[in-house]
């Protein structure tokens, strides 16, 4: 189970912690005294501070569109952007009138009404309002889903999806930078089929958003499930094109900053992406974070690192009872992934002859850590395929933190071997593995 929850956090994490932000907001009305917002420098001494706790930030709620219900669980504390001692919070001003909210929730509806025949076959169980509690619902229907969305001139993304329309995000970020009032809602589709339209504004030198959660009713019947209001405490647009965003108040349990890629990358890209790269961690082990080819692969081997290696290479999680894993499958495993021998694998990786086995050991989720994404590749005359990888860093407002160039060894059974790996630092320091 903990494996599960661990994977499905990596994999999905942007898409669950909104889902989180939403659930936190949807039951507490905040109080007290409104703190200043930070300076840039605050936000690394915060992040340092909350390794162990991943955290958020967000301020007010709209509770009164939520059931119908405003439920009130009295003070909380949180920190402040801008201070590291925990603050009472205080349920803030709105930027957006309600005859704003009223059109946004209207636009959101007839949004809704363009694709409402990807869900008229649905089937719909008991649930949260947060989630779409649809049975089932596929990756190609939330592509379809943001293709209708696109057609219909709404900007629109879902997961390996590019961004459909970003031209009006990138309007509003100028209209940001030129101190003019603007505002965009951007349609985000979740995996589960659930769509959060996010509407930003700039007004008055101060930038909000309001979120409206569409769910669905059996028969392909769109309903606002919940409404959110959050202020915002930066943006940033990247010359690569992301769109890089934090919230006023640091809640636990997110990460610092959110992101959406504006820019399109190719469907070749992001299947390299998917097959080499994904669920890989530059934090945990050396794998991404070191130089290494043949001649030096035993500085890489580390019994953390075999949970991570085993998924890609089975695509599936591995279970352990005792806490050890069999040598068989632990040698068959690392031998067919890197250019090791059984000799190496046992003399770094902790084997033990009397058991016949490796220790087991489990990663931590860590705190919303950099990943990696194929930007460019190139197939080698030795069948080879030489892969060139941004390390992207949202919560130090970073996408392009450092570069990675890893050469793979694909079979003909669909199966590969790591060979190399270089890494560069650019925008940001690498990670230094203990």
């Amino acid at each position: 189970m903990i494996e599960n929850v661990k994977w499905l956090i990596q994999k999905k994490g942007v898409f669950i912690i909104e889902l989180l932000v939403i659930v936190i907001a949807c039951v507490i009305v905040l109080k007290g005294p409104k703190q200043d917002n930070a300076g840039e420098e605050n936000i690394e001494e915060i992040r340092a501070q909350k390794a162990e706790a991943p955290v958020n930030h967000m301020e007010g709620i709209d509770a009164d569109e939520i059931d119908g219900d405003e439920i009130d669980i009295g003070d909380i504390t949180a920190e402040s952007s801008g201070s590291q001692t925990p603050v009472t919070l205080e349920r803030m001003v709105c930027l957006f009138t309600e005859e704003e909210k009223k059109q946004i929730q209207e636009t959101a509806l007839t949004a809704a009404e363009q694709v409402k025949g990807i869900y008229q076959n649905i089937e719909v169980a008991d649930g949260p309002a947060f989630s779409s509690n649809i049975a089932e619902f596929t990756g190609e229907q939330c592509k379809e889903v943001v293709s209708l969305l696109g057609q219909a001139g709404f900007v629109s993304i879902t997961e390996d999806c590019n961004m459909v329309n970003p031209e009006r995000l990138h309007a509003f970020y100028s209209d940001y930078l030129n101190q003019k009032e603007s505002m965009f809602t951007i349609f985000q589709v979740n995996p589960d089929g659930l769509i959060g339209a996010f509407t930003f504004l700039y007004r008055k030198d101060e930038l909000q958003t309001y979120y409206v959660g569409i769910g669905w009713q059996q028969g392909g019947i769109p309903e606002i499930r919940n409404t959110l209001e959050n202020s915002i405490a930066e943006i940033k647009l990247t010359e690569k094109g992301y769109f890089i965003y934090s919230y006023e108040i640091l809640i636990p349990h997110s990460s610092l900053r959110q992101c959406f890629r504006t820019s399109p990358i190719s469907d070749k890209c992001r299947e390299l992406t998917k097959k080499y790269l994904s669920g890989l961690s530059y934090v945990n082990y050396n794998m991404l974070v070191t130089n290494w080819d043949s001649s030096n692969v035993e500085d890489i081997l580390m019994p953390r690192m075999f949970e991570d290696i085993y998924r890609i290479y089975t695509g599936e999680i591995f279970r352990t009872k005792d806490r050890t894993v069999p040598a068989e499958v632990y040698e068959q495993v690392m031998t067919a992934c890197f250019p090791v021998s059984v000799e190496q694998v046992r003399k770094v990786c902790g084997y033990d002859a009397g058991s016949g086995s490796y220790p087991y050991e489990m990663i931590y989720a860590s705190p919303y850590p950099p990943f990696g994404e194929v930007v460019d590749y190139t197939e080698n005359g030795d069948g080879t395929i030489t892969l060139f990888v941004d390390g992207v860093w949202p919560d130090y407002n970073s996408d392009y933190a450092f570069t990675n160039m890893i050469v793979v060894q694909p079979f003909e059974d669909g199966t590969f071997r790591y060979l190399s790996n270089v890494i560069e630092q650019k925008e940001l320091e690498i990670p230094v593995i203990e």
